[in-house]
């Protein structure tokens, strides 16, 4: 039997973070689909063709995952997919009544839906897509929180490609 998961998250941008979490979960299922939600009522700062560009670069080489974007419910997304579960990923305690909140609904929405919660790596425990947004717009280095192949598309898009 061929387990799918799917992976949604906003990924504005890609880090470290969602990489390590992929590259587990890569591991764990038959076909792993990285989901990035496509919201018109969210002004994202990387378009969606940026984000599936910068997910591409980052996770080429892993043979067993999917990029794509999605639009409307998660629950919805994962009944056309035939997903058996989600991933989600947990940096801290904070995270985890939102997630959990969101696991419960999509249950109800959709009652074959798991939801695998996964714990961030320690090294990337802190790291936010909206830190790198902020660090990256100030000109900051971010070579240490986003992968490599993405560090230079980012600073591009701030104007900071020195």
């Amino acid at each position: 039997m061929n387990k799918i998961v799917i992976y949604p998250g906003s990924f504005d941008p890609v880090t470290r973070g969602h990489v390590e979490i992929i590259k587990r979960a890569a591991k764990m299922f038959d076909h792993v689909i990285v989901a990035v939600l496509v919201n018109s009522a969210k002004k994202p700062c990387f378009s969606t063709d940026e984000r599936l560009d910068m997910l591409r670069l980052a996770l080429g080489n892993i043979h067993n995952v999917e990029i794509a974007s999605f639009e409307g419910l998660l629950a919805n997304y994962c009944k056309e997919r035939k997903a058996d579960a989600v991933i989600r990923g947990l940096r801290a305690v904070t995270d985890f009544e939102y997630e959990f909140q969101m696991a419960l609904t999509n249950k109800k929405l959709n009652p074959n839906l798991e939801t695998i919660f996964l714990t961030a790596d320690s090294d990337s425990m802190y790291l936010s897509s909206s830190m790198v947004r902020e660090v990256a717009s100030m000109g900051g280095d971010i070579s240490n929180f986003v992968p490599a192949c993405v560090c230079e598309k980012i600073a591009e898009h701030f104007g900071h490609n020195d």
